[in-house]
């Protein structure tokens, strides 16, 4: 497995971990607080969050798939993106767990 793969992977889980937390900022000061302009800012991150979790779920599916992640680890991570602050710690976790796998070198093929 590549570097690259991991490492785009912790670019989205951050960016959507961020947004989320913002969305969840937003709603509280949209319905509990009822300030004015959280609306549309609730609408313009949550349009954004949106958007970019579905490229965070292709990104984690990718991860996934090359680090060969078993099917309950998989559904953890791709989850992690709609629970506030959770994208932080899966991220983290993940990535401590995958890092040896990038740093290990790859065997080359055997001549037959």
């Amino acid at each position: 497995m590549k570097k690259s793969v991991l490492t785009r992977y912790r670019v989205m889980a951050y960016v959507t971990g961020v947004l989320l937390v913002l969305l969840t900022l937003g709603v509280i000061a949209k319905y509990g607080f009822q300030l004015d302009g959280a609306a549309k800012f609730t609408t313009v991150i949550g349009i954004a969050h949106g958007w970019l979790y579905v490229l965070y779920l292709v990104v984690a599916f990718d991860l996934g798939s090359k680090a060969k992640l078993p099917v309950g680890r998989q559904l953890w991570v791709l989850l992690a993106g709609t629970i506030p602050t959770a994208a932080f710690f899966v991220e983290r976790r993940i990535s401590r767990e995958l890092e040896a796998k990038v740093a290990a070198p790859v065997p080359a093929a055997a001549e037959a």
